[in-house]
């Protein structure tokens, strides 16, 4: 009798459609989707620590006393 096929069975195989890796630009791999290996999941994490990404912030000189309006 046979195993039935998994998913854990399967090789990992980028799917047609899948996107390349942001990091190399090879096929995205199934099982490390958006990338294409641990290497490159680990490089995006490891630039993440380190503040290599960074979402920008805008920070308002003036504090709310101060917008519009006369002190009392």
């Amino acid at each position: 009798m046979t195993k039935p096929a998994s998913d854990q069975d399967k090789p990992d195989t980028a799917s047609p459609s899948a996107k390349p890796c942001p990091i190399c630009g090879k096929p995205a791999e199934r099982r490390w989707q958006p990338f294409c290996s641990k290497r490159c999941a680990d490089v995006d994490l490891n630039r993440w620590l380190t503040g290599a990404y960074a979402i920008p912030v805008v920070e308002n000189d003036e504090t709310p006393e101060e917008e519009g309006g006369t002190a009392e």
